[in-house]
Parts: structure tokens; sequence; C-alpha cells
């Protein structure tokens, strides 16, 4: 050993055996991945005990030699118990057991150590029982318990940390003849909604708001003539909304498209819909005219039409009075019963111009007032006092000038306890959002 080759000779086994320490997997994770294979049944994986476990079918490790994938999709795995010991796998952030023949329940605390999962599938198997109580990963990107025999509810814990997790409709929604509520929102769903939604002909509630869906809305959706509510707000649907025929839709009472990027003017049809009671198409590229028709809708209690680029309304609201100034009207109008129900009006950031006028003092079960973020000029007029039910103001961002009204102080609203609890008996059909 004294020859000066053999101390490069011991120097490299040294190295060697270094190396394979650090790409070797932890005794923890060869430890359940030997739990994990004596639960099968089959004999499909040939995982040899004395191979590295890095190297292994189906196993992905990073350079430190810890465990971050573990594929193993269609390789006949068979088995009646899910062992949890695959918790241990901490870095876990690939699993997929996908069309294989595993069986059992899936554990209440299965996934609660992997937090760094990211895929998870274990689609075509035949897991059975209920979905646990919670997924830990806050990496979550998908997340597929397709084609199994699960029962009971989707825990709503489930995926309360899920926040990176997206996915499409599936395509085969479309072929359930008798479904009556999509109700999906505040996810993280994407993509268009198919030319497929007009087969949902029992369809009733489509509530799909706080998601990443886009495309436009395609004109087979009308063929869903018992729909009574559609809200897809906060989302990035795009493309002309004046293509769409919203006349046999003769049961819909709320339509709620805020925040997209929808184009177009407002279709005639839309006022065909005599059962609608809350119509918000705020925050979205519409221009051109709000048709007098909309006085047709006599239930309407609900109206927000802000933050678009509507002309001669310069409002909305000369047309609705059919007044064609540039300015709001102000003078004494008789207000047409088919607003006369109005509780929540909401025209902040319409450009509006001219002053506050006189015959919203006319629309008597008022409750929410919001002109803010206008050119408005003149001064508060004091009959805003004088509306019964009003107890929330907005006229902030404008350019009104004058003595503060003290009628406003005398609001009933707002100082008479009788008064206070006949407020609030309008059904608020749609919730009032503050963020601009």
């Amino acid at each position: 050993m004294d020859h000066p080759f053999s101390h490069g000779f011991l120097l490299i086994l040294l190295f060697s055996s270094i190396t394979f320490t650090i790409h070797a997997c932890d005794l923890t994770e060869r430890s359940a991945l030997k739990s994990f294979a004596s639960a099968l049944s089959s004999l499909a994986l040939n995982w040899t005990a004395s191979v590295d476990c890095c190297q292994r079918e189906g196993i992905t490790c990073n350079q430190n030699g810890w465990i971050i994938q573990l594929r193993l999709p269609s390789k006949g795995l068979t088995g009646g118990t899910f062992p949890s010991s695959l918790g241990n796998i901490k870095l876990l952030s690939h699993l997929n057991l996908s069309h294989n023949l595993l069986s059992g329940s899936l554990e209440a605390g299965m996934f609660l150590s992997l937090s760094r999962l990211e895929i998870l599938d274990l689609s075509y198997n035949l897991f059975s029982g209920e979905i646990p109580l919670s997924l830990s990963s806050s990496y979550i990107q998908m997340v597929d318990f397709s084609s199994n025999i699960f029962n009971g509810t989707i825990p709503s814990s489930f995926l309360q940390h899920a926040w990176n997790l997206s996915r499409s409709l599936p395509a085969d929604i479309y072929n359930a003849q008798a479904l009556q509520e999509i109700s999906l929102s505040t996810n993280g769903l994407v993509g268009p909604i198919s030319e497929n939604v007009g087969k949902l002909s029992k369809l009733k509630l489509m509530r799909l708001h706080y998601n990443n869906l886009q495309g436009h809305l395609h004109p087979s959706l009308m063929n869903c003539t018992n729909l009574v509510e559609i809200n897809l707000g906060f989302n990035f649907f795009s493309g002309n909304i004046s293509v769409l025929d919203f006349s046999n839709l003769t049961q819909l009472s709320k339509l709620d498209c805020i925040s997209n990027n929808l184009t177009g003017t407002l279709p005639i049809s839309l006022y065909s819909c005599k059962s609608l009671k809350a119509l918000r198409l705020a925050t979205n590229d519409f221009e051109g005219q709000i048709q007098p028709e909309i006085l047709q809708l006599k239930n309407l209690t609900f109206l927000s039409l802000s933050r678009n680029r509507l002309t001669s309304v310069t409002g909305a609201m000369k047309i609705l009075t059919g007044f064609k100034s540039e300015e709001m009207p102000d003078g004494d109008i008789t207000v047409d019963s088919g607003l006369q129900n109005l509780c929540v009006f909401s025209l902040y950031s319409c450009h509006m111009t001219g002053h506050i006028p006189a015959w919203i003092s006319k629309l008597g079960k008022q409750e929410v007032l919001d002109l803010s973020f206008n050119r408005l000029t003149g001064t508060i007029p004091g009959w805003l006092g004088t509306l019964p039910h009003l107890f929330f103001l907005l006229l902030n961002d404008n350019l009104i000038s004058g003595e503060f009204p003290m009628e406003l102080c005398r609001l009933q609203a707002l100082v008479s306890q009788k008064a206070a609890n006949e407020t609030g008996h309008c059904s608020l059909e749609l919730p009032v959002y503050l963020t601009r």
C-alpha cells in the first residue's frame, strides 16, 4: 500500500463510496418503498433489493438522492391496501399509479405529509370508500381520481391549499342529460365552455365564477332553456355577446358576467327575459346604448353596468329615461314601473356628466346607490335623504360642489330603528363587491 498508485486507488474507492451514498435513496424512503411493494399482490415490479432504489423502475430521484417521482402507470399492479408509508417520501412531487388494479380505501391522513405534491393520478383503478379529508400540498397542479368507485361527498377541506390546481371541464360532463346544476366556482378551471353545453337541456344553475375560463360563449348555451342562474364572473371570457339570443331563456333570474373581456353591444333579446331579477355586466368592454326595452324588466332588483364603454348614457341613465342629451337629465321624470323594484343600482366609472337626476328620488326601494368615479357636477340634492331604505351611498370621485345637505343626516334607514328593521328585506340577488 506504500506504492504511490495505491493511494490514488484508495482515493478513487473512497470517492466512489461517497458518490454512491449521495445518490442512493434515504433509509426511510427505502423502507417506505418496501412497505409499498409488500402491499401489492402482483409481482409486476422488478425491484431488486440490492439495487439502488433511485435506479428502480418508475422512480426518479433528485441530485441529492431524494425520491421526487413515483410513476407506475399500466403496470398491472394489484393490491387491497394502499400504504400510508408513501407519506414518508417527503419530497414526492409526482405520484402516478393510474391504469392498474389497485383497490381498497385511502386513509384519512394519507396525503398530509406529501406537501410537495404537484401531480396526483390514481385514475382507472378500483379504489373505494370516501375521498381523504385533506391534500396539504399548495403545489398541486393536477388531481385525477376518475374511473374508481369512490362514494360520498368530496370534503370541502380536500383542496383548501390547492392554489395552483387547474383543470378543464371534463368533456363527458356534457353527456349528463339529466344534469340540473353545475357549481364549480372558485377553482382553477381553464379552457372554454364546449359547444356541447347545449345538450344540457335540463340545466338550471351554472355557477363557474372565480376560475380561469376563457374563449367565446357559444350560442348553444342558449339552448339550455331551463336556466335560472348563469354566473360566469371573474373569468376571461371574450367575444361579442350580441350574437347570443336570450329570448328563449324565459326562466332566467340571474345573469352575472362581472370582470371578463366580453365585447359588443348589449343584446335587445336580453330584455325579453322577464323573470330577470339581477343583471350585472360590469367590468367588461361593452359599448353602445342601453335600450329603453330594459324597462320591461319589472322584476329587476339588482342592476350593475359599471366600468364599460357605454355611449349616450354617459350614462346609461339618460337612455333609461328617454333623454338623448350629453348630460344626465335632472328634471322631474316619471319612472317606469320597471325600475320601481331596484334595490341596488351601480353605474360607477361610466364617464357620466351632468347633475344627479331627480328621478332617482322615485326609486322608493333603493338601498344601495353607487354613482362614484364619474364626472357629475352640481350639488348633492337634499331629496336623497328622503329615500326611505337608502343606507349605502357612494358619490366619491366626482366634480360635485356646494354644501353638504343636512337631509342626509336624517336618512331613515340610518336613524330610525323601525326603518332599519324594514331595510334589507329586499332580497340581495348578487353580492356587492367594493374592491375596485
